[in-house]
């Protein structure tokens, strides 16, 4: 598979990626205007490249692995209100499994995958199959906080290796599992990230924040709202499965702030805006990983243009050796946490063609993992999470979401 020549250390690799998305960018140009708050919107242009690291470690591996009834498993939401977030992972999975297969002939590893609907109450079900069924030996999952929580223990009880490429919310390291990995930056890197993004880069002087009732979007308001500090004008929550939000919009009319930003998911978030805005409010919104996906646009039509994201998810559709091989694969583009998917599955299965081919051998492999993947540099600390991952910002640009490069690190 074919790469970028890139960086030697991540270090240097973010500092590039810092450049190709702020310095080396045209300067960010203001077109109209909050109306009730008063401030010029900010347009931060698209970057159309980033560099990934030139030794990031590929699951075709060697060719010459040698392995015998492993399985790997995805464990997450494949249907369900928010399940385009939980496919864009499976779909990674898929695709390095099967790029590993193709070049392995006497190493077939076996893909299963168990279906959680992104519900915290549904999730300990599917889990306990999971652990249950002795071939497999490692698990990329959950996507979402609630059921990472939900189901951390039986995953620690069994010793099965399990690495999230999306739950976010801080607190899913401080539980004393052993055998929970964070493969991106949690909500104490993004919450910070996004306030600078939105008080800095689009200028905003008064921004109100929303937040929904799952451990997800808790854990990201407080670390977010935390951060804005004075520019926080007001706050307010939704609940999952709500469908009027008239009387939220109201208060946000009235507090007349030049951005809102909402903690929590695509299947509430996109009508939140679509009422915010036929209620007549044109600021900015501003949504992290959650509400990234192209369902939003979808579900929120006319009413997404404009709006903007933070992720600690990389852009894997600049990737150009990945994004083609995902769209051979799905006919559609890279996802958001597709590549995290991807490089998640990779270390296991690098594990797997090194000999690691049980569940306590792998659960050392990963917990001793230090190697590049295409997205971010892959070494866990004692509680399971990476050092310094890079939070990027995104933007929906003519019906379509553009990366505008990393706002945080």
């Amino acid at each position: 598979m074919l790469r970028k020549t890139a960086l030697a250390g991540v270090a240097a690799a973010a500092t590039l990626l810092m450049l190709a998305g702020c310095a080396n960018q045209p300067a960010a140009t203001t077109s109209g205007g909050s109306g009730d708050a008063g401030s010029a919107k900010v347009d931060i242009p698209a970057i159309t490249s980033i560099d990934t690291p030139a030794n990031a470690v590929l699951p075709a591996g060697s060719g010459d692995a040698k392995c015998d009834g492993v399985t790997i498993a995805y464990v997450g939401a494949e249907t369900g209100p928010n399940a385009q977030l939980g496919i864009n992972i499976y779909n990674g999975v898929q695709l390095a499994i099967n790029e590993h297969n193709e070049n392995n002939p006497d190493c077939q590893v076996a893909f299963k995958k168990f279906d959680t609907e992104g519900d915290p109450n549904k999730a300990t079900g599917p889990v306990t199959q999971a652990v249950n069924e002795k071939d497999i030996i490692g698990v990329v999952g959950l996507p979402f906080s609630g059921e990472s929580k939900a189901t951390g223990n039986i995953f620690d009880q069994r010793g099965l290796v399990h690495i999230t490429p999306a739950a976010t919310n801080p607190d899913l390291t401080k539980n004393g599992w052993k055998t929970f990995f964070r493969g991106l930056g949690n909500d104490s890197v993004q919450g910070p990230a996004a306030a600078q993004f939105i008080t800095d880069k689009l200028q905003a002087k008064k921004v109100y924040l929303v937040q929904d009732d799952s451990d997800y979007g808790i854990g990201l308001a407080k670390t977010t709202s935390e951060a804005l500090g004075d520019a926080l004008v007001g706050t307010d929550k939704v609940t999952t499965g709500q469908k009027d939000f008239s009387a939220v919009a109201s208060k946000i009319i009235n507090a007349k702030p030049d951005a809102v930003y909402y903690a929590g998911y695509y299947a509430e978030g996109a009508p939140f805006l679509q009422q915010l805005v036929n209620k007549g409010y044109t600021g900015t919104f501003v949504g992290p990983d959650g509400v990234k996906d192209d369902q939003f646009i979808k579900l929120a039509g006319d009413a997404s243009n404009g709006a903007y994201f933070t992720c600690p998810c990389i852009p894997g559709e600049l990737i150009p050796s990945f994004s083609d091989a995902y769209q051979k694969l799905t006919n559609a583009a890279p996802g958001t946490y597709s590549v995290e998917g991807y490089d998640a599955t990779t270390v296991l299965l690098a594990g797997i063609d090194a000999g690691k081919q049980t569940r306590a051998d792998l659960l050392s492999w990963v917990s001793s993992y230090d190697a590049d993947g295409l997205s971010k540099h892959y070494k866990w600390d004692s509680t399971g999470e990476l050092a310094a991952p890079a939070v990027y910002g995104y933007k929906v640009q003519d019906g379509k979401i553009v990366p505008i490069g990393v706002i945080g690190q």
